[in-house]
């Protein structure tokens, strides 16, 4: 995707006694659309923070274009913030609010008007220069404020969590014009969220975060259908998570039968965690199947439905476009290619 444009190395930032960000390092290149994620408290917005320069990190740098910007204050760095206040000013009209940033760097007149109707033209709300803030919608004044970073012509575009007062019909729609905005200007992205969907649809890269501390990085793809850990594999979407023992490469154990898998690369007779999602179970004759459960429950959920199923005590969760009652009796057949191994540790580590 192109050469690096930040790179952090070793970020730690602590309150107090609460470690926030535990010697972290990232990389993020250009024109990326990268996303931290991860709950309340994981550290991802103090990630934002130290790069816009609003915090500063107890130890560690901020590389940007290869020199370090710790001690450069956020006005002179080549990147905009988003938050999810918008901090709009209430007593300018939308004109004014673009224009803002553009009369402190004194542009001429002629400049600053081609650049506002540009940059309203992007964010589809043109001839809205002499509306007022209070007038707008939560998502056309959240399009001004990503309108007012934009105008600046930033090479970097912060957002903390800027889709998070939106309902979710609103929400679904500015994913998908968040992307196309990033694609057509080139720029890259860092956006922050807890929402794992929002993730998965807008982002090149994720980065899982999770008590100060990277989890994993990867492309949508390879967060969900590889996740590193529990923690990762439980955040992303749904899974049933079984102990299981990998016999040999391409060969695991679990729930007391043999199956066969597509990993390799552990120890023989080593103790693992199978990973299978949901979606990935196929519902089958009970006597033909591979695994055998009693239905317990049945939510429809619109597209699906969802099935918990009890097996030997354990129990699991299916969804299948097909329904069943409770009480039924189901076969289940997983797939050598929709079983996922991971070494077992606990989800401290």
């Amino acid at each position: 995707m192109g050469e690096n444009i930040i790179e952090i190395k070793t970020l730690t930032k602590s309150y107090e006694d609460n470690v926030v960000l535990n010697n972290i390092s990232m990389n993020i290149k250009r024109n990326e659309f990268i996303t931290l994620l991860g709950p309340s408290g994981c550290g991802k917005t103090t990630t934002l923070k130290i790069l816009g320069g609003f915090e500063n990190p107890d130890s560690g740098e901020v590389i940007f274009e290869g020199s370090n910007i710790n001690d450069i204050p956020p006005y002179k760095r080549p990147l905009n913030t988003v938050f999810q206040k918008y901090a709009l000013f209430p007593h300018m009209n939308v004109y004014e609010n673009i224009a803002f940033g553009l009369k402190i760097k004194k542009l001429p007149k002629d400049e600053i008007d081609s650049k506002v109707k540009e940059i309203l033209k992007l964010v589809s709300l043109e001839n809205f220069e002499e509306r007022s803030i209070e007038s707008l919608s939560g998502g056309q004044q959240q399009r001004i404020a990503i309108a007012r970073a934009l105008v600046n012509e930033p090479k970097v575009l912060l957002l903390d969590e800027p889709l998070g007062a939106l309902d979710l019909k609103l929400r679904k729609e500015m994913q998908l014009e968040l992307k196309k905005i990033q694609k057509k200007l080139g720029i890259t992205f860092v956006f922050v969220t807890h929402d794992q969907e929002e993730a998965l649809t807008m982002s090149d890269k994720i980065i899982v975060m999770n008590k100060g501390i990277i989890q994993q990085m990867g492309t949508p793809e390879d967060i969900y259908n590889e996740p590193a850990n529990a923690f990762v594999a439980r955040f992303i979407g749904e899974s049933n998570i079984i102990d299981g023992i990998m016999l040999e490469d391409y060969k695991v154990n679990f729930c007391n039968k043999d199956f066969k898998c597509v990993d390799k690369g552990f120890e023989k007779n080593e103790e693992v965690q199978v990973v299978i999602r949901p979606e990935d179970i196929k519902i089958t004759d009970s006597e033909k199947g591979m695994l055998k459960g009693t239905v317990n429950s049945v939510i429809f959920k619109g597209v699906h439905y969802e099935i918990e199923v009890i097996e030997d005590d354990r129990s699991w969760i299916i969804h299948n476009t097909q329904n069943a009652k409770p009480g039924d009796i189901i076969g289940m057949d997983i797939y050598p290619e929709d079983i996922h191994i991971m070494r077992k540790v606990s989800e401290n580590e």
